[in-house]
Order: structure tokens, then C-alpha cells, then sequence
């Protein structure tokens, strides 16, 4: 993993607080992993922020990223032609070769963003999308070329079905479950999945300070122990954290 100067080519903004940045990088991460994010100098937050990657070409990333404190609020400031700190590849993501036949990609809030490249990555597959959000989908047009149905659930019912976004589909209709989201929603759809015998993998969310487990701020236990989410995961099968 190394650290670069990279160029912004781009840094919109899609909702009130969500935008989408686009880096100029000769890297090409992994489905479920994710970058070190640092655009300020001394002025700002010590550590960088950890940022899940949307989309990768081998020339670019994309970065689809929620504005929640001083750190992505920075971020959300920087202009196309600036610098950006990247630090990665980082952790391990979805096991794509392994994943065959119907499956269900789900996710919840900002957990949209790394499903995106998740999605497009899946080959030789049945994929149906299921996401849910707060009032209003947004960027749904980066993942329909690449899955078979979209569904969406929202909190208000302003938007597709109003409710729970594991609410849309049965589990046991599919052979994996890959998902992203609010830790509750994941650990629900984990324990369904488990309970049918669908293959589920989740990607957590965790606080971290490095991104290469020296610090062991984002530990969570599993039944191999404690682990590093930004190490050993953020990936896991869902009968490894529920």
C-alpha cells in the first residue's frame, strides 16, 4: 500500500450532503476496498478520512462520499485540479470470484457507494440491486447497466416502498447476499441469511486512524477473534461477525 499525490478531476456535489469525486490514479483496487483520504494541510484534522471506492478503471477512482464532519467537509471543498493524499489499496474486499449464480446486492445509506463497483464487477451472474435511503435514491443511473432489477426502499415513503430495504426481498430466493449499510440492517439480512443457508457477506464501517491495522482503533470481534477492520476486512461472511 502507498501513499500519492493525486490529481481531482472532478468534485460535485449530489445531494445536500453527499458528493462524488473523481481521482486521477494508476491503481486499480479491489470490489470492497477502499483509500486513505487526506486534502489539507496542517490546518486540518490529523488523520486522513477512510473512503470506500464507488467505481476504478485503472486510470481513475471514484469516490462517492457523505459530508459528516470537518474531514469530509474538507474534502467536499477541494476543486478539480487540486491535490489529493491518496493512501492505498486498502483492506480486503468482496470475494468476486467466488460469488455465482442469483445474487443480491443490498445496501443502505452512504453503504451505496461500494456496491456500485461491486455490481459492475459481478460476471456470469443474476444480480438484482436493493437500496435503501433516508427520502430519495440518488446515482441509481451508475448501477443499472449492470444489474437485472433495481428496488428501493425509504424511511419516508417518499421513494419506492416505505420501510426496510430487507423488507424487499426474501433471502433464500439467491445464492449470495452481498451488502453495505447501517450496522443493524446488516446484522438482520446476516441472521436471515444464515438461518436459510445463503452465502452473505457484509462490509463494515469502523472509526479508523491508519488503515493498516497498527493502531487497532477499528477491532471488532469475530469468531476468530478480535480482527482489524481495515486490515482483515472490511469484508467478512456474515457467520464470521453475527
Amino acid at each position: 500500500m502507498q501513499s500519492t499525490r493525486n490529481k481531482i478531476l472532478e468534485n460535485t456535489q449530489v445531494t445536500d450532503t453527499v458528493y462524488r469525486m473523481v481521482v486521477e490514479t494508476g491503481t486499480r483496487p479491489e470490489p470492497g476496498q477502499f483509500y486513505m483520504l487526506k486534502g489539507w494541510g496542517d490546518e486540518g484534522p490529523l488523520l486522513a478520512r477512510p473512503i470506500s471506492v464507488c467505481d476504478a478503471d485503472g486510470h481513475t477512482v471514484t469516490f462517492l462520499y457523505e459530508v459528516r464532519g470537518k474531514g469530509t467537509r474538507l474534502l467536499s471543498k477541494l476543486r478539480a485540479g487540486e491535490q489529493l493524499e491518496l493512501t492505498g489499496p486498502a483492506g480486503h474486499g468482496f470475494a468476486i470470484e467466488k460469488v455465482r449464480g442469483k445474487v443480491a446486492v443490498v445496501t443502505g445509506g452512504i453503504g451505496f457507494a461500494p456496491m456500485v463497483y461491486v455490481a459492475k464487477s459481478l460476471k456470469d451472474c443474476q444480480v438484482d440491486f436493493f437500496a435503501g435511503f433516508r427520502d430519495a435514491s440518488y446515482q441509481l443511473e451508475l448501477v443499472r447497466p449492470y444489474v437485472q432489477r433495481i428496488a428501493v426502499a425509504t424511511d419516508s415513503g417518499a421513494e419506492g416502498k416505505k420501510g426496510f430495504v430487507t423488507d424487499l426481498f426474501d433471502p433464500a430466493d439467491y445464492d449470495f447476499v452481498l451488502t453495505c449499510g447501517p450496522q443493524v440492517m446488516m446484522e438482520k439480512l446476516a441472521k436471515a441469511c444464515m438461518a436459510c443457508g445463503t452465502t452473505c457477506y457484509v462490509s463494515l464501517e469502523r472509526h479508523m486512524a491508519c488503515g493498516v491495522g497498527a493502531c487497532l482503533g477499528c477491532t471488532c470481534q469475530t469468531t476468530a477473534g478480535a480482527k482489524c477492520v481495515c486490515k482483515d476486512g472490511p469484508v467478512f461472511l456474515a457467520q464470521e461477525v453475527f
